[in-house]
């Protein structure tokens, strides 16, 4: 019973740290930034985040294969938009923590981008 609990443990961490590793580009948070106030064609995402438009399709593929974006045909154009609320529920939730802990995360030398 107890390697099963573990288990359950194990694939839960699994999943969390699956889930987190798509937020954890630069370019997929400036993206889902950009949608948390409304749905966006590329071209769109492209002049608000000052990202390439090859970049932004590239991490809008991942953001919709993960779940985090869903898309939305409006005549010839694509919108995208944040496939549930609780996603900007969690980056306003991460600012609110940053505002807290961000001299560590600051001093952090394991994360440190190359």
């Amino acid at each position: 019973m107890a390697q099963l609990v573990d288990d359950r443990k194990s694939a839960t961490i699994e999943r969390r740290a699956k889930l987190f590793r798509g937020f954890a580009d630069p370019s997929r948070l400036a993206i889902l930034g950009a949608l948390c106030n409304e749905p966006l064609a590329v071209h769109e995402i492209v002049e608000r985040t000052e990202l390439s438009q090859p970049n932004v399709s590239n991490h809008l593929r991942c953001l919709l294969d993960c779940g985090l974006v869903a898309s939305d045909r409006e005549g010839r154009f694509i919108r995208y938009r944040i496939s549930n609320p609780r996603i900007t529920v969690l980056l306003n939730d991460v600012d609110a923590l940053l505002d807290v802990v961000a001299v560590g995360v600051e001093a952090c030398d394991n994360y440190r981008e190359a």
